[in-house]
């Protein structure tokens, strides 16, 4: 497991524990990808409810709150497969709001 994807672990374990319901998927484009669950982070490339997908730049970005992840959405930064509720549910927790 990459230092990258252990970051992210360390990161959103503690944002997305007892928050999500189901599964989350965060795919960082070049590193690999981590699951989101009521249970934390962890790395894992299962199916998921809802996927996204982002350069680890982007995702760093929306971490910061630098970037918003609606206009990284809109621009194309941010791609997403499934439910967009959830989506928007999942950067919710990555901002550390809601």
């Amino acid at each position: 497991m990459s230092a990258i994807i252990d970051d992210y672990i360390t990161m959103l374990s503690p944002r997305a524990k007892g928050r999500i319901r189901g599964l989350a998927k965060l795919v960082i484009a070049g590193h690999g990808s981590v699951m989101l669950s009521e249970d934390g982070a962890s790395a894992g490339d299962e199916s998921a409810d809802v996927v996204l997908s982002a350069s680890d730049e982007v995702f760093r970005n929306i971490l910061s709150g630098a970037q918003n992840p609606v206009m990284a959405y809109m621009s194309g930064k941010l791609k997403v497969e499934g439910n967009v509720q959830r989506a928007l549910k999942v950067s919710a927790i990555m901002t550390g709001e809601g």
